[in-house]
């Protein structure tokens, strides 16, 4: 009876683009692997995440819950909460996670539950700092500050602060000791070693259907790619040094859109090698399991908790201050044995829905308290939906766990197939709304007046949802993860 149960592997990759993987249309060559593998899969052209970034996004993937349901200063998941893992076990499976050290995803915000295995990485050890350039202490030598201040105040009262900047910040990375490897830049365990502990992981379960959940980290800022991917990415090898001086060129915070857009490309390139070697290490996975004659029996989903800015709209990394595609929109690859690929139509998927989609594939009941809904006729299909999907986060919440973070204005996005409506909720509304078919790289806003069927369908839909957020919370969930984040905050 166990064997005739599929199995379910599940991949998260932080800061994943759709628009850099292959089997959305990029040029370089990112994911071969994944490419392939779409061939036999259901590829949705525009899966929506429920918010941004990662602590917005998984209550939605793992417990098909927008993620301010319990309000804006709840992060994560709730104690007892219903989840995608929680399901499964429930029906006997083995279940295992497996995070590459994102303190987001951690039992502090009640990711553990459901899971027989849980590995965070929190203690791994790097031989990263914050910062690969030391920072000078004032104290250590107060002559040498105070002569740099004077001098900078004077650069800036002379015109001249942005010569001063630029002479600085050449001359901390002279003074630098060279890194040794890319290994000793990075901050996160890399993709290769959670595959590997995956792979130790299945080896214990034996035949027993299994839940397997993996969230690498390696297209995720600082960009430190292993030197392998980068080679097979661009056909050559990339010196740890020029490495680490991109991307702390890239982290500058005196320089405009414009100055660093002439590192862009190369930065780009060390995020797409890290995408290289998610990509890498999957099909490694794939193999095992093709070895061990568990694939044919397994489910297998890919997709992104969020995106990556590179100066699109003049943004990097993925502050909650945008909700443009580039952050929103990710890769979502479902692959199901047995089933012939669909042509699947243009209608944004949520991933409020993946959960109970999943769940529907393995022939689990979804929980009822989850808030999506399963697609799965509609991906066997290829029929449309007509739900448009909402993404939600607190305006600037850049640090969860300041609670004083978390009471931000509400941004809020709701998107259909063609029309996009942003919404920042302060004393005065700011709202944007997007004809992304007409404008794609959403470069200007569609005036007050036009479009305004879209405009008030879309508006409705928002105004529901938030009817729906008020009406609809639970007191119980809400009052056990405030408490879960209080005792967290007392305990340090």
């Amino acid at each position: 009876m166990a064997q005739s149960k599929r199995s379910l592997v599940l991949i998260t990759v932080d800061c994943l683009r759709a628009d850099h993987c292959g089997l959305y249309g990029y040029a370089r060559p990112t994911t071969p692997f994944l490419d392939s593998l779409a061939v036999e899969s259901f590829v949705v052209p525009s899966a929506i995440v429920g918010g941004a970034p990662t602590y917005y996004s998984f209550p939605a993937i793992l417990a098909s819950r927008m993620p301010l349901a319990l309000g804006r200063d709840v992060i994560g998941l709730a104690p007892g909460e219903s989840t995608l893992a929680t399901a499964l076990r429930e029906s006997g499976y083995a279940t295992a996670a497996f995070s590459a050290a994102n303190p987001y995803i951690s039992p502090r915000f009640g990711y553990d539950q459901g899971f027989d295995t849980f590995c965070d990485f929190l203690d791994f050890e790097t031989q990263a700092s914050p910062s690969a350039i030391p920072v000078q202490n004032p104290s250590a030598d107060s002559t040498r500050t105070r002569v740099n201040h004077a001098i900078k105040r004077f650069a800036e009262v002379v015109g001249l602060g942005r010569l001063y900047n630029d002479l600085y910040f050449q001359y901390r990375m002279r003074i630098a000791s060279p890194p040794q490897s890319m290994d000793a830049l990075r901050r996160f365990p890399a993709a290769d070693v959670l595959v590997d502990q995956a792979q130790s992981w299945l080896a214990s379960v034996g035949q027993r259907p299994f839940f397997l959940w993996l969230h690498l980290m390696d297209p995720h800022s600082p960009y430190y790619p292993p030197n392998e991917a980068f080679r097979e990415l661009t056909g050559r090898d990339i010196e740890p040094r020029r490495a680490r001086d991109l991307n702390e060129y890239w982290n500058r915070e005196d320089l405009a859109a414009s100055g660093l857009s002439k590192k862009r490309d190369e930065v780009a390139q060390l995020y797409d090698a890290g995408v290289r070697w998610v990509d890498c290490q999957i099909a490694r996975l794939v193999d095992r399991l093709k070895h061990t004659d568990r694939w044919d029996a397994c489910v297998f989903a890919l997709t992104a908790d969020h995106g990556e800015e590179f100066l699109e709209h003049g943004g990097r990394y993925h502050s909650p201050v945008r909700l443009s595609e580039e952050i929103v929109r990710v890769p979502l690859l479902i692959r199901v044995p047995g089933e012939r690929r669909a042509k699947l139509a243009s209608s944004p998927m949520s991933h409020l829905h993946l959960a109970p989609t999943l769940l529907e594939v393995m022939g689990v009941p979804a929980p009822s308290a989850f808030q999506g809904r399963s697609l799965w006729p509609n991906l066997q299909q290829g029929m449309a939906w007509s739900d448009p999907a909402i993404i939600e986060c607190a305006y600037g919440c850049t640090n969860p766990f300041r609670p004083e973070s978390r009471s931000a204005p509400r941004l809020l996005g709701v998107r259909d197939a063609r029309f996009k409506l942003v919404m920042r909720f302060e004393p005065r509304a700011v709202e944007d709304l997007y004809d992304l078919e007409a404008d794609p790289g959403e470069t200007r806003t569609i005036a007050e007046g036009l479009a305004p069927e879209a405009r008030k369908r879309l508006l409705q839909t928002a105004r529901d949802h938030l009817a729906k957020t008020v009406s609809g919370r639970d007191p119980e969930t809400r009052l056990r993860a405030c408490l879960r984040d209080l005792r967290g905050e007392l305990l340090g």
